[in-house]
């Protein structure tokens, strides 16, 4: 995996935050809305503490604070994303995979902010259901395949807008797991068949909820009426074609996984209680710059702190952890392939840092010979 360079911004989203902390009384969040909104204005700061790094040979010194390591801290993900990247590298196959986006009706925007992690379960398990279900019927693929899915709750404006990625292989397994049928002519299944059985999951799932009285429900929502006129449109369901080689696909796939809803190298000003930041337009392939009310823009980011302890990136079918050491083998040895090993597996994150960007923080900077050493600062007395 080549270098990559760690461009520092003038602006962050922690200051803004912290220049902005009656925003947590002034509106309702949840807890892990508010955690997310703490530790961002922590991270790196007295308030978590820290440890000194001072070189073993020279007088050289100085003093860092801790990170906080929230998953959507914008500066928390840098390490993190390269050694999942890495890490995807021995779970997907040797072949052409499909990218598939399955996006949801923003009819169902209210109804999932407030009952995020049981829908956005619910929203994996559709997409999944309605992929494998298309790719097993004997009319297209005819084979079992697996999927990479990754959960997104955002558009380039920070606007609610839940979707699924998914990284699927051009091909899949035989029932009798004899053989592997690859995908004929570029071809998994048609658009319609996916989005219908989509949208008819997630439609059965909700009402099943709605049903058994599991769901929070917003004010003057209407669930028979929205759900007829759900069934009158064809849900979004993009297709891309197949993309080749397992590195470009690593590559394509590391663009959406661990991030967050706004990176600081997008914020371009923050003056007279607003703030501007950079979008791309993709309907016209530009970019552009958006301003809003500081209040406004935390909203929008806090619209997509997730749960806690959910998982955004998940596998299914071949694969999936219950099937990497039984049908994931049985498939690389019918194709002939081999599983890479990662590279960044068993590393520190300080270590990854200098595979990455080819700077080693653990030589002095001033002498160029000692090594850095940490000591933790002492805790301050409370």
């Amino acid at each position: 995996m080549g270098k990559i360079e760690n461009r520092r911004t003038r602006y962050d989203l922690a200051a803004i935050l912290r220049e902005n902390r009656q925003y947590l009384s002034t509106y309702n969040l949840f807890e892990q809305q508010r955690k997310a909104f703490r530790d961002i204005c922590a991270c790196r700061t007295s308030e978590l503490n820290g440890h000194t790094c001072y070189c073993n040979s020279c007088n050289y010194q100085r003093q860092a604070y801790n990170s906080c390591r929230n998953k959507h801290c914008p500066k928390c993900q840098f390490t993190k994303q390269a050694k999942w990247v890495d890490k995807l590298q021995s779970k997907l196959l040797d072949c052409k995979h499909f990218h598939l986006v399955l996006t949801i009706p923003h009819q169902l925007n209210g109804l999932v902010y407030l009952n995020q992690k049981k829908l956005y379960d619910a929203l994996f398990q559709a997409a999944w259901q309605a992929v494998g279900k298309a790719a097993s019927n004997p009319k297209f693929l005819g084979a079992q395949t697996g999927a990479v899915a990754v959960l997104h709750t955002w558009t380039q404006t920070m606007n609610q807008h839940p979707h699924i990625h998914m990284i699927i292989p051009s091909g899949g397994l035989s029932d009798d797991q004899m053989e592997w049928v690859p995908c004929m002519n570029n071809f998994l299944a048609p658009k319609k068949v996916i989005s219908s059985l989509f949208r008819g999951v997630l439609c059965q799932r909700i009402s099943q909820a709605i049903e058994k009285k599991q769901l929070n429900i917003p004010e003057h929502f209407q669930w028979n009426r929205i759900k007829n006129d759900l069934y009158k449109t064809g849900w979004n369901v993009n297709i891309e074609k197949p993309i080749s080689g397992v590195q470009a696909v690593i590559k394509y796939l590391g663009r959406y996984t661990n991030k967050v809803a706004i990176s600081n190298s997008r914020i371009t000003s923050v003056e007279n209680g607003k703030v501007s930041f950079s979008y791309k337009d993709r309907k016209r392939l530009v970019s552009k710059t958006m301003q809003l009310d500081t209040m406004e823009f935390i909203r929008r980011f806090m619209l997509h702190i997730l749960p806690h302890n959910f998982y955004k990136i998940r596998y299914y079918g071949i694969l999936s952890s219950a099937n990497s050491k039984t049908k994931k083998e049985q498939i690389v040895a019918l194709m002939e392939t081999c599983m890479p090993i990662p590279e960044y597996e068993g590393l520190s994150a300080i270590e990854v840092y200098t595979l990455l960007t080819g700077k080693d923080v653990s030589h002095c900077p001033k002498c160029k010979k000692g090594r850095i050493l940490c000591r933790a600062l002492p805790k301050p007395e409370t």
